[in-house]
């Protein structure tokens, strides 16, 4: 396993990162302690949740992640792992967190108390807004819609809440979710400008079907220092290959309406092409999609997940495989064919 720095902060990930969104839901404590103690005996140090896990979002389940992690988490050397968890934004209904869920000073203050409570922690190594207060198309959408406009809090608000629990000791490091090349740069010149702490990394979706990140996100942040924590690698499990099979095993089957960004015309062409791909290379789909992802160079650390321990070792046996130049070329081939499916 390699760790590399995050953005421009004194942490140093693994270039695996375990997701837990599943822990809850599809996952029991036991479940999600056992993937939490193979994870971390492969070397992987960096442990990602958020307040509003496990998914799909529900009132009755909110939280119940990070109460997992906590149990397990108060068990361990605390010192030796890399906790990131998320804010939940605003605009997406989930009228049971905090009565509406809003990235301002008070409900900062707010949500990071209830994280920490149930992570079972005296504070977070990375705490991140798992999407923007502004309006911005996400989650499938790719269109900014000016009529989509709400009220917001400036992002020096924002900043200043966050700085407020890096002095109290709650938080080392600030980043952003979901976020756009625009919000990267306002949040560092908002930073810059007031003396405030620098985001230190964006997580986003980044995949064989979603490479939109490399087009200004990208150069955005290389020059700001900013690290990308990527996720959904496997496209919600689509480049496993398993729903060319009809698989009905998986969350985008169990869950009606989930995973929509992946429900796209040009996905199911695309994922058999890159299945096709693999088998010719004799390498298993998984092992070809994560080994991209990982490849990249504007990559940090590349976030898994998994409902079984078969798919986790699989998932984490990627960090062996390296992609030669023909591959990586055919690569190439098919997504100028059929360039992001599922942005």
């Amino acid at each position: 396993m390699k760790y590399q720095q995050l953005g421009s902060s004194d942490l140093m990930v693994s270039e695996i990162t375990l997701g837990t969104m599943t822990f809850g839901e599809q996952n029991s404590p036991e479940e999600a302690a056992q993937q939490l103690d193979y994870a971390v005996s492969r070397g992987v140090n960096c442990i990602d949740v958020a307040e509003m896990y496990p998914v799909p979002p529900r009132a009755g389940t909110q939280g119940r992640t990070e109460e997992y992690v906590g149990r397990w988490l108060s068990k361990q050397a605390r010192d030796k792992l890399i906790v990131a968890t998320k804010i939940t934004g605003a605009g997406r209904g989930m009228e049971w967190i905090r009565n509406g869920p809003r990235i301002t000073p008070i409900q900062i203050k707010m949500a990071i108390d209830a994280s920490l409570t149930r992570l079972k922690t005296d504070y977070i190594d990375l705490y991140q807004i798992h999407w923007p207060d502004r309006n911005v198309p996400m989650f499938g959408n790719s269109e900014f819609d000016p009529g989509a406009e709400r009220d917001t809090t400036p992002i020096v608000e924002q900043l200043g809440a966050f700085a407020d629990l890096i002095q109290a000791g709650k938080i080392r490091h600030v980043g952003l979710s979901n976020e756009t090349p625009w919000g990267v740069s306002q949040f560092i010149r908002a930073a810059d400008d007031a003396g405030l702490p620098r985001v230190a990394s964006i997580q986003n979706a980044y995949s064989l079907l979603n490479r939109t990140f490399e087009y200004g996100l990208a150069e955005a942040c290389y020059r700001e220092q900013v690290g990308l924590l990527a996720y959904s690698p496997l496209g919600f499990g689509t480049l496993t290959g398993k729903y060319l099979n009809e698989d009905g095993t998986g969350r985008m089957t169990l869950f009606s309406g989930f995973g929509q960004r992946y429900n796209k015309p040009a996905v199911t062409t695309a994922v058999a092409a890159y299945d096709a791909l693999a088998k010719q290379f004799n390498m298993h789909p998984v092992a070809l999609a994560l080994a991209f992802v990982r490849s990249r160079w504007f990559v940090t650390s590349t976030i898994i997940g998994a409902t079984t321990m078969a798919q986790l070792k699989q998932n984490l046996d990627s960090i062996d495989v390296q992609l030669n130049d023909e591959l990586l070329q055919q690569i190439q081939a098919i997504h100028l064919y059929s360039p992001n499916p599922a942005p």
